[in-house]
């Protein structure tokens, strides 16, 4: 298992530094001049040739890419060219914001999901799998920014019931937060649900197929001892895959949603940097994009070692 791992963990290095490339070259060719932006329209070429000797864009392209990467690698990700904010603080005060939101949608979009595809597929072909599949495909089908500005007409403009948007008041204590999560947790855990329960369906209608679920069916076992001892775990794998990718991709920022509902999160952050031409700001929030990615990677790939232990096995033997 440990040298499983460390296999996994060594690929990172490479992965991390085609990523870097790719993002600083990325902004480097993007239109706009961060100097010209900060200065304004009226600044003078002078000015402007100062402003980016002082940011250090006279320098040849390498050696911008090896500062930049050195600064990375000591967590300094410099300052905002909007507000002269220091980056790091930028981005931990988004993240809290994000990972609270991802969280929170993951357990809602498990909770009912994964009961909704267990059912379905132990229905298959009847009432209960065609409804089930008809809601999963409906919530597939109905765009987060709609149903995110549907759901603030009803429970904000016409019902009053919830904050439309924002976080609130920091002290105001974590009852009090919950109101500003329930609409873009429920509008991100929709369209999650529904990806959850279409896998689970799936993963179990072929588990449930398998020779070794056939025999314990036919040795007498109880349905429910056969579906969770001999059909669940296996049915898992490919379920953990999902989960691990739609977590880090809520992590990395819900854009659409945080957008709708104006919550300062990672997404909100990378799109409101990019408008404005903050590149420093764009640089650091794409970069902990890719490392939350690959960080779930690796807690997927842990939790295939656990489930099906050959996967640790072949680990071992390379």
């Amino acid at each position: 298992m440990q040298r499983f791992l460390a296999h996994r963990l060594l690929l990172l290095v490479p992965t991390l530094f085609l990523a870097s490339i790719l993002i600083f070259a990325i902004i480097e060719l993007a239109p706009g001049d961060p100097a010209r932006m900060m200065l304004g329209t009226d600044a003078t070429p002078q000015e402007v040739a100062a402003e980016r000797v002082r940011l250090g864009l006279d320098k040849p392209l390498p050696v911008r890419y090896a500062v930049w990467l050195s600064d990375v690698a000591h967590l300094n990700l410099g300052r905002s060219l909007v507000n002269d904010r220091p980056v790091t603080t930028l981005v931990l005060e988004a993240f809290p914001n994000t990972l609270r939101l991802a969280v929170s949608a993951l357990i809602l979009s498990v909770l009912i999901g994964f009961p909704m595809g267990m059912l379905s597929a132990l229905q298959r072909n009847r009432a209960t799998d065609f409804l089930i599949t008809s809601v999963a495909s409906l919530g597939l089908a109905v765009p987060a920014f709609w149903l995110g500005i549907l759901l603030i007409l009803l429970f904000s403009v016409s019902l009053k019931w919830l904050p439309p948007s924002g976080v609130g008041d920091p002290g105001q204590g974590w009852l009090g937060g919950l109101r500003y999560l329930v609409m873009p947790v429920v509008t991100i855990a929709v369209s999650n649900l529904a990806v959850f329960s279409r896998f689970v369906r799936s993963s179990m209608i072929d588990v449930l197929s398998a020779d070794y679920v056939r025999t314990a069916r036919a040795k007498g076992l109880a349905e429910g001892v056969v579906v969770t001892r001999h059909a669940l775990r296996n049915a898992l794998i490919p379920v953990v895959t999902i989960l691990g990718i739609q977590f880090g991709r809520l992590l990395g920022g819900a854009v659409i949603t945080e957008a709708v509902f104006s919550y300062p999160g990672i997404g909100r952050l990378v799109v409101t940097s990019i408008l404005n031409r903050d590149y420093p700001v764009v640089q650091a929030t794409l970069m902990l994009v890719v490392v939350i990615f690959l960080a779930t990677n690796i807690v997927v790939d842990i939790s295939y070692a656990y489930l099906d232990p050959r996967v640790s096995a072949e680990g071992a033997a390379a």
